[in-house]
C-alpha cells in the first residue's frame, strides 16, 4: 500500500492580496448589514413617531364611529388616551432600550464590581449611583448583584447607593419622562433620584451596620472579580441591543399597557379636582400618604409613568406624584422580601427609613417650588 501523501488534500492555497481583500469584505459585510438595518429602523421609527398623533386620532375616530360612542365623553376620552399613549410609550421604550442596550454592553456585572471595588466610600457612592443609571437592574434583580458587591469588598454604603439608583433612576424612566413631560421634569427626577441614592448610601455607610448582614454572607469566600469577560465588537453590541429589546420590552409591555389603562381610566373618569384635593399642595399629609401607598405596590418605571401622567393631568401636585413614583420603584415590597435573605431586619428598617426620608424631602421641596 502506498503511503498517504500528507499534502495531497490538506494544503491551503496561498493568501494572495485578492484572498485577503475578499476575507476582509466578508468580515465587514455583517457590520454593514447591522448598521444599515439600524439606520432603516431609526428612520422608520422617526417617521412613525412624528405622525403618531394624527394616526391615533384617526384610529379613535374610526373606533368611535364603529362602536357608537362619543369621543368627547368619558369613555371616548379614556379610549383616545389609551390609543395614543400605548404606541407612544412602547416606541419610546423600544428606542431607548435598544440604545442603552448598546451602552450596557460596556457595563457587565463583573466590570461594574471592578469599577467600584477599592474606591473610597465618598467617591464610591457617586460612582455607584451613576452606574446604577446605566446597568440593567430593576429593584429585585439588583439584589443578587448587591450580594456580589458585599462579598467582593465594596463598602456597604456604596452598595446601597447602587441598590437605590439602579431601579429609581433608570434610562426607561428618564426617556419616558422626557417624552411625556419634557426635559425639565426628567432632569428634576434624575437629579433628585441620584442625590437620594448618594446621600442615603453615604448615611448608611456612616452608621457602620455591617454586623446587620446575615451571618452566612460572611461565610462566603470571595473568588475575586471573576474572569475577564470577552470584549464585543460592534456587531455583538448591536445584537446585544436587539436582545435587550426582546428581553426587556417582551417582559414589560403588559405592565405598560396595564399602567396606561389605569391612566386612561383616571384621565377619562376622575373629576378634575379630585386628585388635587387628595394629592395637592394644600394637603400636608399627601406626601407621606403617597409614599405609604406606593411602598406595597410593585411596578417598574414603564408601568408607573403613564399613571403619573394621568395624576398630574388631574391636578395632583408634582412633588407628591414624584414621591409616589419613587416609593413604588425604589421601595417595593418584593424587593424588601428578597433583601431579607441578605439583611437583618434592623438594616432593612434603616434602609427604608433613610430612603423614605429622602423621598419625603423631595416631595415637599418640589411642592414648594412648583
Amino acid at each position: 500500500m502506498e503511503p498517504i501523501q500528507e499534502n495531497a488534500c490538506s494544503c491551503k492555497a496561498p493568501r494572495t492580496g485578492g484572498n485577503v481583500a475578499a476575507e476582509a469584505a466578508m468580515e465587514r459585510k455583517p457590520l454593514a448589514l447591522y448598521l444599515g438595518g439600524s439606520a432603516v429602523f431609526l428612520v422608520a421609527w422617526w417617521i412613525l413617531y412624528k405622525n403618531l398623533l394624527p394616526l391615533s386620532e384617526a384610529a379613535s375616530a374610526f373606533l368611535a364611529w364603529t362602536a357608537g360612542f362619543d369621543l368627547d365623553g368619558h369613555l371616548g376620552s379614556a379610549i383616545s388616551f389609551f390609543i395614543y399613549e400605548v404606541p407612544k410609550v412602547l416606541m419610546l421604550l423600544t428606542l431607548v432600550v435598544f440604545g442603552v442596550g448598546i451602552v450596557r454592553s460596556f457595563f457587565t456585572p463583573e466590570r461594574t464590581r471592578a469599577i467600584l471595588a477599592g474606591k473610597r466610600e465618598s467617591v464610591g457612592n457617586v460612582l455607584a449611583a451613576l452606574l446604577g443609571v446605566v446597568t440593567p437592574f430593576c429593584s429585585c434583580s439588583a439584589v443578587p448583584l448587591f450580594l456580589g458587591f458585599v462579598t467582593t469588598g465594596v463598602p456597604l454604603g456604596v452598595t446601597f447607593s447602587f441598590l437605590i439608583a439602579a431601579p429609581m433612576v433608570n434610562e426607561i424612566a428618564l426617556v419616558l419622562l422626557y417624552g411625556l413631560f419634557g426635559w425639565k421634569i426628567a432632569a428634576i427626577y434624575a437629579g433628585t433620584g441620584l442625590l437620594i441614592a448618594m446621600i442615603a448610601g453615604w448615611t448608611i455607610g456612616r452608621l457602620k451596620m455591617e454586623k446587620h448582614l446575615e451571618d452566612w454572607v460572611f461565610q462566603i469566600q470571595s473568588g475575586g472579580l471573576g474572569a475577564e469577560e470577552e470584549d464585543l465588537d460592534w456587531v455583538g453590541r448591536i445584537r446585544y441591543g436587539i436582545e435587550a429589546v426582546r428581553d426587556i420590552v417582551g417582559k414589560v409591555w403588559l405592565y405598560v399597557m396595564l399602567g396606561i389603562a389605569v391612566g386612561a381610566g383616571i384621565h377619562g373618569y376622575v373629576p378634575e379636582g379630585f386628585m388635587a384635593s387628595f394629592m395637592g399642595k394644600s394637603a400636608w399629609w399627601s406626601v407621606p400618604a403617597s409614599v405609604l401607598i406606593g411602598i406595597p405596590m410593585y411596578s417598574n418605571a414603564a408601568g408607573i409613568i403613564p399613571i403619573v401622567q394621568a395624576l398630574l393631568g388631574k391636578g395632583a401636585a408634582l412633588g407628591t406624584v414624584l414621591a409616589f413614583m419613587m416609593s413604588v420603584i425604589a421601595l417595593s415590597l418584593p424587593e424588601m422580601i428578597i433583601l431579607r435573605k441578605v439583611l437583618k431586619p434592623r438594616l432593612i428598617a434603616v434602609f427604608i427609613g433613610v430612603v423614605a426620608v429622602g423621598i419625603l424631602l423631595v416631595g415637599y421641596i418640589f411642592n414648594f417650588l412648583f
